[in-house]
């Protein structure tokens, strides 16, 4: 089973760049179609009230179901007081997997963290190069698995890169996405130094074309039980808390 584990999927409501006005389905599935892959890790695009963006979300998954495997996105600042209960209705209600929190919404925060570990759900933390979050969060909550997207930077940093390569290696929580990494020796360093079990293929779909970025998990050349876990195994353990 192939599983694209980043994925955007909604309206958003800034209306200034793709990744805040909308993250259409259509696209991305035809796309996917054509490259096998079978399910997909989606969460909001970037919104002003991610209680309506995650509700919107999940009457989108449900009109697929199976397909998708929803992260509730969550506002650091402007959540504050009550992701315990935005988690808990994502989780109870729509059977979200996992929690999303960007850097440019604002840096992750204890309550969100707590969250995750009261509920056993994975956070896909995009730190926008800022490695050394990584290091903090992961650092003070062993028990929470952070997936750090791009690893690391979607700007071509090769600093956050090498940070978050060195922090998979330490730290047993931390793992990476694939989506947007466009230095390849990146991604093979990766798995040779904190191996294949660390690493997720992503797309950063629907912008980003799933079948390319899958391309570069192939031309990686692993063993055929390294490759199934970088293409959907680790993400199936870390949504099943383990």
């Amino acid at each position: 089973m192939v599983i694209d584990a980043h994925c955007h999927l909604g309206k958003g409501d800034g209306l200034t760049a793709p990744w805040n006005t909308d993250a259409p389905l259509q696209p991305y599935l035809r796309r996917a179609r054509a490259a096998k892959i079978d399910r997909t890790v989606v969460m909001p695009p970037f919104h002003r009230d991610y209680s309506r963006a995650n509700a919107a979300l999940a009457r989108l998954v449900a009109r697929h179901p199976g397909r998708f495997i929803p992260f509730a996105g969550v506002h650091p600042r402007r959540d504050a007081g009550r992701v315990r209960l935005m988690v808990n209705r994502a989780k109870s209600r729509w059977g979200f997997r996992g929690i999303k929190v960007h850097q440019f919404d604002a840096p992750i925060t204890r309550e969100i963290c707590e969250t995750a570990r009261e509920f056993r759900l994975p956070i896909l933390y995009d730190v926008m190069g800022k490695a050394s979050l990584v290091e903090q969060a992961a650092g003070q909550y062993p028990t929470v698995n952070f997936i750090v997207p791009h690893l690391g930077s979607f700007g071509d940093d090769w600093r956050a890169h090498r940070q978050v390569i060195d922090q998979m290696t330490r730290l047993p929580n931390v793992y990476a996405d694939t989506s947007g990494v466009r230095r390849f020796d990146y991604l093979v360093e990766a798995i040779k130094r904190a191996g294949p079990g660390r690493l997720l293929f992503g797309s950063d779909g629907p912008w980003l074309h799933p079948g390319a970025e899958l391309h570069k998990i192939r031309l990686l050349g692993l063993p055929q039980e390294e490759e199934k876990l970088v293409l959907g195994g680790n993400l199936l353990r870390l949504i099943a808390g383990r």
